[in-house]
């Protein structure tokens, strides 16, 4: 596949470093020499200093070649008008643009990005990603991760075994015997820095980080199996009031009318002005490390701190100090791609990655065959994918037991009429069925594969 990316940036870099390790022909355009001359160092991929709106740096980049743009400025306006031109003078068959201002993602101008007037196939909102990421994480405070699949109805989370989780030491096979309606698969296991699709005759450890994928009517009762029976957060302090903290916090008013909400903003002009747009929430100006202010909030009695400011090293700081206020759970926001691999040390529960958030995303459109959903793991070292079954697949029609998948291969859940199935060895999938797999990173090809249209793999 021939991809053009606009932007160099955290998420335009991760998407090239990706794309290219999968052996696509990526080419990223950035106004920036620095940016590109560092990607042109340790990728293989092609750079080119411009404006990625500008035709003649598109033209250079291999725009009229390219089967996608992905335009992930830091400029909306900049991505909008590279993805129209990429339409009018390139005929780029897919556009993908980053759009941050809500303003244009509003109902009512829901034709904007139509394709009579600006042509682009995919909008990607951080902030609505991210937001429900928080959201999804608040619902489930037992889980580091959540991620939802198949119409919502399938549930990807993943859980830390502590020294008092119940099945640590117990051999997988053993699961499904003492909890035999369950509906939970364990398809993935992150144990020292080493992701892994676990056999039924491995045991979890304390300290795994446990990837489990389960009906969501029985992701509370796989948690509580786990050893996390932490209740819904009501009251909640949340320090940052950007986007995403206005975003989660005008959520939970909608959504839980018996949640508290306390807002810390640095800015004073943000402050008013978020405390304008919300209504039971009460905003406090000042810095989310202020010991003082924290307690003002009542930090020490809230279920959550959500650390959702722009820099890593306040958001992880004040974590760290509700934590030691009484506070019973954090989350964190960090932008870092080095940061999560010691957030648990550092003692932040869970954490959320926007760049891995977006990057997942455009995944989900890069994939081939009938991908419905994907989602990146421990900075790409595997994926969650949910996939459409052909006719043609070579995972239809036989029992499961029969198919010989590779290793790093996990099916997690079949989706069929509404209805989602726990495989077993015995479990048929049928075409149009939609599964859930697990993969890691070196077998997503082969994932690709099993779910394309055409016959080439016969």
């Amino acid at each position: 596949m021939r991809v053009v990316i606009c932007g160099a940036g955290q998420v335009g870099y991760g998407i090239a470093e990706k794309l290219a390790s999968e052996q696509n022909d990526v080419s990223v355009i950035d106004s920036s020499p620095r940016l590109i001359n560092a990607i042109r160092d340790t990728l293989d991929v092609r750079g080119f200093v411009g404006h990625g709106a500008h035709p003649d740096v598109l033209a250079q980049a291999g725009a009229d070649q390219a089967d996608m743009l992905i335009a992930v400025t830091l400029y909306d306006e900049v991505n909008m008008v590279a993805c129209q031109v990429a339409h009018s003078l390139f005929k780029v068959p897919t556009k993908v643009a980053r759009v941050r201002a809500q303003s244009y993602l509003t109902p009512q101008w829901s034709d904007l990005f139509s394709r009579d007037n600006m042509p682009i196939d995919v909008i990607i909102s951080p902030e609505i990603e991210v937001g429900e990421m928080v959201m999804r994480r608040l619902a489930l405070p037992g889980a580091v991760e959540t991620i939802r699949f198949a119409d919502d109805q399938v549930v990807v989370v993943g859980v830390i075994c502590r020294e008092d989780c119940p099945v640590v030491n117990t051999p997988l096979r053993q699961l499904t015997e003492l909890f035999p309606d369950l509906g939970a698969v364990v398809t993935g296991v992150f144990r020292g820095n080493h992701l892994f699709v676990p056999k039924s005759s491995d045991s979890l450890l304390v300290g795994d980080l446990v990837y489990v994928t389960a009906r969501r009517d029985r992701v509370r009762r796989t948690l509580a199996i786990f050893g996390h029976e932490e209740p819904e957060a009501n009251r909640v302090v949340i320090a940052g009031g950007g986007n995403i903290g206005l975003y989660v916090a005008r959520t939970l008013e909608q959504r839980q009318s018996a949640a508290k909400v306390k807002i810390i903003e640095h800015s004073r002009e943000r402050a008013v002005s978020v405390a304008d747009t919300l209504k039971r929430a009460v905003i406090l100006h000042g810095s989310a490390l202020d010991q003082k202010l924290l307690l003002e909030a009542d930090v020490q009695d809230a279920d959550t701190l959500i650390a959702l400011t722009n820099e890593d090293e306040v958001n992880i700081l004040s974590c760290v100090m509700a934590k030691k206020l009484g506070c019973k759970r954090n989350l964190s926001l960090l932008n870092n791609p080095s940061y999560p691999a010691f957030a648990h040390a550092l003692g932040i529960d869970a954490f959320v990655n926007p760049r891995q958030v977006t990057i997942s995303k455009i995944l989900q459109h890069v994939r081939r065959g009938r991908i419905r959903g994907v989602h990146a793991l421990q900075n790409g070292a595997a994926e969650v994918i949910e996939a459409e079954a052909l006719e043609t697949s070579p995972l239809v029609g036989r029992p499961l037991r029969d198919i010989d998948l590779p290793d790093g291969i996990r099916v997690g859940a079949i989706f069929r009429d509404g209805e989602v199935i726990t495989p077993d060895g015995s479990t048929i999938i049928r075409a149009h069925d939609r599964a859930v797999l697990f993969a890691i990173a070196e077998r997503v090809r082969q994932v690709e594969q099993m779910f394309r249209v055409s016959l080439e793999f016969f």
